[in-house]
């Protein structure tokens, strides 16, 4: 375990002013809170802070991310409290810790929930101190390296959660070196086998290719420096993760890549890495789709060089990398190498114009961070972090940078979300194309566009960037919040005018405090989808109000349902159309039996999927009869001429014979009606029940062909069924 002196030393070896005693008062605090607390290895606990802070010194962290690093469990796993970590050590220190803390006895049903809800909290700090998440990476390999310790299921949950979030966010972060052994130690631990198998076969190969190695590193370096420029070569192969993802990704076996060892050529300047790259071209033939420029094109995690491969020395496959010293840092330590922590100063707006990949950070957190559920959450930004991207450019020549596999869905919402929401075709590089297009690097995309257009809640399951599943899961909720508002205006017009009550928007909002509601369209929509009766509303509004239909003389209830088979007052129909006036509202007919123009009908809501239309002789209304608000008065709303078919079911018994069905058929075919669905059950030796479900235009329509199946003689009964 490291020595308080050696701490110290770790530090001011990088930075000789930084604060010693901080350091040591740290250093005190962490190792008197957690004691005689051990790990799951049988060390004591105190030794996992101290090596977290230790690869912070290896990353030349300024000293209060390592004073945090070394308390960063002082909250969450001791008696230490939060305001004492401020009192202590000052409130920057214990923003910090606190953004490392999990919730502690969260109400959740689900662990994914509990998962997704501490995620969102540690994200939500490192919006506004990125060293969170530095201290939070470090805190994550270090268990890794320990997970031997843990139970088999805990440590595959574990190297699973590594995998698919922090791996791919050091990624995302730059840190390069972090991230490729968080997924070789998760590798290790999800598949031993396939890891031991390509870590055979590499040092096997690295025992053979040690001088072909140093072939092309001498090789190289020669060449260049005949041309003045002085570099430094450096090979090395790549890691058994890596491997394993390209021999899955490209369906080949270990011994089918070529290109298992890279090349870095660390140059002085940008000039010399152009130049150091047609050295290269003009003394190895290229791969024909394997260059890439990222000094030009840099990519969201700050990350800069020249990606080529050539055939070289020996006929071998050699991938190069060329880039500055600058840029070898950076692409090693990502946002820990910028000058901001290593000098120790606190100001994110610095970092945040000096680092795309922080500003990418933030930029997602805030999309991810409003109104949705954890699991969501945690969801989208999966989705954002574990991708490979393409770049794409605007008609204006916007870059965009997008996950591979993404669309011009994900483009238009990358954009911006109101182009997202009203998007309805594109153009690829000038031609129109189908908004399910699968992008590729270089495409010029323009969205054609309709204000007034609500994205489809389909397009959810169809894109790939967290941005534009958010945007869209949010415009289908609001969509469907203006349905529920609508409903529950006329659901409330029509209990008011019942009460003889006058109502008003401005009316409602004095009754709001009553309501526990925060807003007028809260009530409505609560109202629409059922979650608040319209006669509590009318109470809210006038206190003195008491509804004589719903209560009798005795004060108990009259069994009456709101609404049911009432006239309505006046001239015009108080009731909601089925059809025309309010097309948005999710309408369905009864499902044992439906409901045809002609039958006098009832409406029944259900919260969260709308409307049921049941005649009004349904034997299943009887189920409702205690849940007057459910009850709305409807009526059929068809235009003059309307060619429109209407759900049915009826059932006959039907004499065995061959070809009875067949007649049965043909009547309702010679009638004009449209068979649904058969269902056929032998009764006796002699009849067979059928039940039919069929679509007719209206009452007269169903009630024609019932009779002319009546008068065939191999029917013996025909009944309708009204559910």
């Amino acid at each position: 375990m490291m020595r308080q002196y050696e701490l110290v030393e770790r530090v001011k070896r990088y930075n000789p002013s930084a604060d010693e005693a901080l350091l040591n008062r740290a250093y005190v605090y962490a190792m008197m809170a957690h004691g005689n607390q051990k790990r799951a290895s049988g060390d004591l606990f105190f030794g996992h802070p101290l090596e977290v802070a230790a690869i912070l010194t290896d990353m030349k962290l300024d000293e209060a991310t390592i004073a945090a690093a070394v308390l960063h469990d002082t909250v969450e796993d001791t008696e230490a409290t939060l305001e004492e970590i401020n009192k202590t050590f000052g409130p920057q220190i214990g923003a910090l810790v606190d953004g490392l803390t999990k919730i502690k006895r969260l109400d959740l049903v689900s662990k994914r929930a509990a998962q997704g809800e501490n995620f969102r909290k540690l994200l939500l700090a490192v919006a506004d101190d990125v060293r969170v998440l530095l201290v939070k990476l470090a805190d994550r390999l270090h268990n890794m390296r320990t997970l031997g310790f843990m139970p088999p299921e805990k440590r595959q949950r574990i190297a699973q959660e590594t995998l698919e979030i922090y791996a791919p966010l050091a990624g995302r972060m730059g840190i390069q070196e972090m991230r490729e052994e968080l997924e070789e130690l998760s590798f290790q631990n999800l598949d031993p086998e396939a890891f031991e198998a390509i870590n055979r076969h590499l040092h096997e190969l690295t025992a053979k290719s040690e001088k072909l190695v140093e072939e092309i590193e001498q090789t190289l370096t020669t060449k260049l420096k005949a041309q003045g420029i002085d570099a430094q070569v450096s090979g090395r192969q790549k890691r058994p993760y890596s491997i394993w993802r390209k021999m899955e990704r490209k369906s080949v076996s270990f011994e089918q890549l070529s290109d298992i060892f890279a090349f870095r050529i660390i140059v002085g300047t940008v000039d010399e890495c152009y130049r150091a790259l047609g050295i290269v071209h003009t003394s190895w033939p290229m791969v024909p789709g394997r260059y890439k420029d990222y000094i030009s094109t840099p990519k969201q995690n700050d990350y800069r060089s020249i990606h080529t491969t050539v055939i070289g020395p020996g006929s071998q496959r050699v991938e190069l990398q060329i880039r500055t010293a600058d840029m070898d840092e950076v692409a090693e330590y990502g946002i820990a190498a910028h000058a901001l922590y290593k000098e120790g100063v606190n100001g994110n707006s610095r970092l945040a114009n000096e680092s795309r990949a922080y500003q990418w950070l933030r930029r997602t957190i805030d999309l991810l961070a409003e109104g949705d559920n954890p699991e969501e959450f945690l969801e989208h930004t999966k989705l954002e972090l574990f991708h490979d991207q393409v770049f794409c450019f605007t008609p204006k020549g916007r870059l965009i940078a997008l996950p591979r596999g993404a669309t011009p869905i994900d483009f238009a919402y990358a954009v911006h979300t109101d182009v997202g929401n009203t998007a309805v075709g594109c153009k690829i590089n000038g031609r129109m194309s189908p908004l399910l297009t699968e992008l590729q690097n270089g495409d010029e995309v323009e969205i054609v566009r309709a204000e007034g257009q609500t994205p489809p809640a389909a397009w959810e399951s169809l894109v790939v960037t967290g941005k534009a599943r958010a945007s869209i899961r949010r415009a289908t909720r609001t969509a469907v919040r203006r349905q529920y508002t609508g409903l529950g205006h006329q659901i409330l017009e029509r209990a008011f005018e019942r009460a003889g009550r006058a109502f008003s928007d401005e009316k409602l909002k004095g009754a709001l405090p009553r309501l526990a509601r925060a807003s007028v369209e809260d009530v409505l929509a609560a109202v629409g989808r059922g979650e608040m009766f319209s006669g509590d509303v009318v109470r809210a509004v006038y206190p003195d109000y008491k509804d004589e239909r719903r209560v009798g003389p005795d004060g108990k209830g009259t069994g009456q349902p709101d609404g049911a088979g009432t006239k309505p007052t006046g001239e015009q129909p108080t009731g909601i159309p089925v059809r025309g006036l309010n097309k948005d509202m999710p309408i369905r007919f009864a499902p044992e039996g439906g409901a045809v123009p002609g039958d006098r009908i009832v409406g029944i809501l259900t919260p969260g999927e709308g409307v049921t239309i049941y005649p009004i002789q349904s034997p299943s209304l009887a189920a409702f009869d205690n849940e007057p608000d459910r009850w709305i008065d409807v009526r059929w709303d068809l235009e003059s001429g309307s060619t429109q078919r209407f759900p049915a079911r009826i059932k006959l018994q039907s004499i065995n014979e061959p070809g009875s069905l067949a007649q049965i058929a043909q009547v309702i075919a010679d009638h004009d009606g449209n068979i649904d669905n058969v269902n056929m059950k032998r009764r006796t030796q002699d009849f067979t029940d059928i039940t039919i479900d069929l679509t007719v235009w209206d009452l007269k329509h169903l009630n024609a062909i019932i009779a002319e199946l009546r008068a065939k003689r191999v029917v013996s009964r025909v009944d309708r069924i009204t559910g």
